[in-house]
């Protein structure tokens, strides 16, 4: 792993039996965006993150695809958790907290972000079925789960309404990268300051 904390980049490279992967982020970027994971839906869904979190994000993986698509997509929220955890650094001046709804037709998703350090997932969807195209929506879950262990965050995940399966996915996506857009942003009113009365994240 390797990061520049001065300009909250990182690179992860996590290799195991079962997948290979590689993240790069820089959480002050513009949304730029390059994805080859073997999953397409996903990589449609990341792209959300990025774009409207305004992270440039570059993420490659080759994965045990042959049996199926659980370790490739838990390993790369891991992954992605890792080098989040590495770009945030000491996490002084940031807001710390982030929230957001977004609406696509009729569903809509409410995300809430603690960067708090200590991992914890909160998700509730009800998928109006189990395929998105070829993807198993189970796998969102534990894309998040492994993201969430890896960065040390909060992640409270609500879809509030929705009848298109695609829909409930994007927004749940686009929610996501604008809380953490809002939790990473630099607070001028903290100068500095890490956000937590016990002096540590």
């Amino acid at each position: 792993m390797t990061a520049d904390t001065n300009h909250r980049t990182a690179r992860v490279v996590r290799n195991t039996l079962e997948t290979r992967i590689q993240v790069s982020l820089d959480l002050d970027g513009t949304g730029r965006s390059s994805f080859q994971t073997g999953l397409p839906f996903l990589d449609h869904m990341l792209d959300q993150v990025a774009r409207h979190g305004l992270i440039d994000l570059e993420v490659a993986a080759e994965g045990d695809l042959h049996i199926d698509a659980h370790h490739t997509a838990e390993d790369l929220g891991i992954t992605l958790g890792q080098a989040l955890s590495q770009a945030l650094g000491d996490k002084k001046g940031i807001r710390r907290y982030g929230h957001a709804y977004v609406p696509l037709d009729e569903a809509l998703s409410r995300v809430v972000i603690d960067l708090s350090g200590r991992p914890g997932l909160v998700f509730h969807c009800d998928f109006t079925r189990p395929l998105i195209g070829a993807f198993d929506v189970d796998l969102f879950h534990e894309f998040f789960q492994g993201l969430v262990n890896h960065a040390g965050l909060t992640l409270h995940i609500d879809n509030l309404r929705g009848t298109n399966a695609h829909h409930q996915a994007e927004t749940i996506f686009k929610a996501f990268g604008r809380a953490l857009r809002m939790a990473v942003e630099p607070d001028a009113r903290m100068g500095g300051i890490l956000p937590s009365t016990k002096g540590a994240l």
